[in-house]
């Protein structure tokens, strides 16, 4: 099993810890860093946020919050061996002619490194602000991906869709890694299931409360569909996002919830080994920078090397 951490691409300190978060992450042996994505945040937000508890956004609207396309651009030269991570690109946010020459560049520059983790969006007021229509963001996202399709794979694509149409262009470099950037879907319900059925190399959801079995589950759904697709479900991994706690002390285990000791931790870890989870993104819910990276280094130290051991690849 793999194992990546989220960087601080948001808070008052974010430029200046960024680099050596990641040059950190990559010396503590961590396969991959992941940057989230926001472009604007409104000062007014009624759409419920599906990953908190009280269903608001974490991030005030007055926090800095870094262009994690740009982020990973900067960090492909600050370090050489660990992947970098988009968690996720929200499709529709940006034309898919310009978010793919700059995830093509990235791959380039990081030789090889780049995981292009794809999704729709949630928030309606940060979609108005874009002047992107929210209700159309699946469609949107769905023909982004046969775009960039096209782009990867022709000498020279054209397309011409609902949303998107171009005439023959050149597209050059196509992807250093081949047969392309991997593409992992994310998102948690059906559609999101057949999107990464149809067009993902893996299955990339967030999930905040649910067990290893309903995921499991829910994975078989996804494997189903892309053989009906023409596709090998054998070539769709699965990967997944988890908010984490370390703890010094052992705290009462819930099998939707990772949160306690190392020795806690590495119980609740086997049973995602055991579904064939390949890669889990972490992301430790500390507030705090100077705490959250002793997290990380404890898990490190302590968690990984025992799963590493047991893992077989």
């Amino acid at each position: 099993m793999k194992f990546g951490v989220f960087l601080p691409i948001s808070g008052r300190a974010a430029s200046a810890v960024l680099m050596d978060a990641a040059r950190g992450a990559e010396a503590l042996g961590y396969d991959s860093v992941w940057a989230a994505d926001r472009i604007v945040t409104p000062w007014e937000i009624n759409t419920p946020y599906p990953y908190s508890a009280d269903q608001r956004f974490i991030v005030p609207a007055d926090r800095p919050f870094l262009e994690p396309l740009t982020c990973l651009a900067f960090l492909a030269g600050c370090t050489e061996t660990v992947l970098l991570g988009m968690s996720v690109l929200v499709l529709p946010y940006r034309h898919p002619l310009h978010w793919a020459k700059i995830a093509t560049t990235i791959d380039h520059l990081s030789r090889g490194r780049l995981i292009l983790g794809v999704g729709v969006g949630w928030m309606a007021e940060e979609f108005d602000a874009l002047g992107v229509p929210f209700k159309e963001r699946g469609s949107l996202a769905d023909e982004q991906l046969e775009v960039v399709n096209r782009l990867w794979e022709n000498e020279r694509p054209r397309f011409d869709g609902r949303h998107y149409r171009f005439p023959e262009v050149g597209f050059s470099p196509k992807p250093f890694q081949r047969p392309r950037i991997p593409i992992w879907v994310g998102g948690e319900g059906v559609r999101a299931q057949r999107r990464a059925a149809a067009y993902g190399d893996a299955w990339f959801p967030y999930f905040v409360r649910i067990t290893p079995r309903e995921l499991a589950a829910r994975f078989d759904n996804l494997r189903r569909w892309a053989a009906e697709a023409g596709r090998d479900p054998d070539r769709i991994g699965l990967a997944c996002c988890l908010p984490i706690e370390l703890s010094r002390e052992p705290v009462a285990q819930e099998e939707d919830r990772l949160a306690g000791t190392p020795e806690q931790l590495l119980h609740a870890l086997r049973r995602y080994q055991r579904i064939g989870v390949q890669h889990i993104a972490l992301q430790f819910m500390v507030p705090r920078w100077p705490e959250r990276l002793e997290q990380i280094d404890r898990f490190a130290r302590e968690v990984m090397p025992a799963l590493r051991g047991s893992a077989s690849g």
